[in-house]
């Protein structure tokens, strides 16, 4: 089981909290301009800690297939015969790596981050899902 790190939607719920902080102070400042960046910004950062809080196991693993987080606080159960394709992807630019691990199961792509998955190595998650699927 992979979940997101507690640390990180804290630091999400508390960037959420700021950014509402500085609306209602442009706000009261009549800054327009400020206000319109502010509050998407608020309802974002905000939002995304509340999907970290509902659902924080991103990755399950059992004896009948995965489970993975489904739309904003749902979840998918899909068995080991419907997965196609277990890899990593990596990327470089502008320097920079960036690495995705990808579950294909034909009719769709689950795609999760190093970050999503408790700073777990995705190589290595990808080698124990190909493991239990086997």
């Amino acid at each position: 089981m992979w979940r997101v790190r507690r640390e990180l939607a804290v630091f999400k719920i508390l960037g959420g909290l700021a950014c509402a902080g500085l609306a209602v102070w442009w706000y009261l400042q009549g800054d327009l301009r400020g206000l319109v960046l502010a509050v998407p910004a608020a309802v974002l950062v905000g939002g995304m800690g509340l999907r970290d809080v509902l659902v924080p196991v991103r990755l399950a693993v059992d004896e009948t297939g995965i489970t993975v987080a489904h739309g904003f606080a749902g979840r998918h159960h899909v068995a080991w015969d419907d997965i196609q394709d277990i890899r990593v992807d990596v990327r470089r630019r502008y320097g920079l790596r960036s690495e995705m691990l990808e579950v294909d199961t034909g009719d769709g792509l689950h795609i999760f981050s190093r970050h999503e998955l408790g700073g777990a190595s995705l190589t290595e998650v990808a080698a124990t899902l190909r493991r239990r699927g086997t």
